[in-house]
């Protein structure tokens, strides 16, 4: 595994101090991986106010911008595979480029697209 791109079940368990999401975040940054956690994931997963927690857990990510390349990329890729869901699609096809594997707190919405694209999947 070269990398690990976080989606928002991710960042959410974060601030929800789940020891899991953490231990998984120690390791990565360990290892030397920055994790990758797309603009549109830390859109959905912010609640406004201080967020102590996630805020930590962000300072050793890298954000990636959604720009117009990416967004072209995300939304033909979306309309290829018949997904609405244009922040997990952002996810999927982010890992992708870099060949990272995709940290997830629920399979049921990245999985599918990610094995399309042959990414591995971390449940967390």
């Amino acid at each position: 595994m070269s990398g690990i791109t976080y989606d928002t079940g991710v960042l959410i368990a974060a601030a929800r101090n789940r020891l899991d999401v953490w231990a998984l975040h120690k390791r990565a940054l360990a290892r030397g991986a920055k994790p990758t956690v797309p603009a549109g994931v830390l859109a959905q997963a912010w609640g406004g106010g201080p967020q102590p927690l996630l805020s930590r857990l962000l300072k050793g990510c890298s954000t990636e911008a959604l720009d117009e390349p990416l967004a072209r990329r995300v939304g033909a890729a979306a309309r290829l595979h018949g997904v609405d869901d244009i922040v997990d699609m952002s996810v999927v096809v982010g890992a992708d480029r870099r060949g990272d594997t995709v940290a997830t707190g629920d399979r049921r919405h990245v999985a599918p697209l990610a094995a399309g694209l042959g990414l591995p999947v971390r449940l967390v």
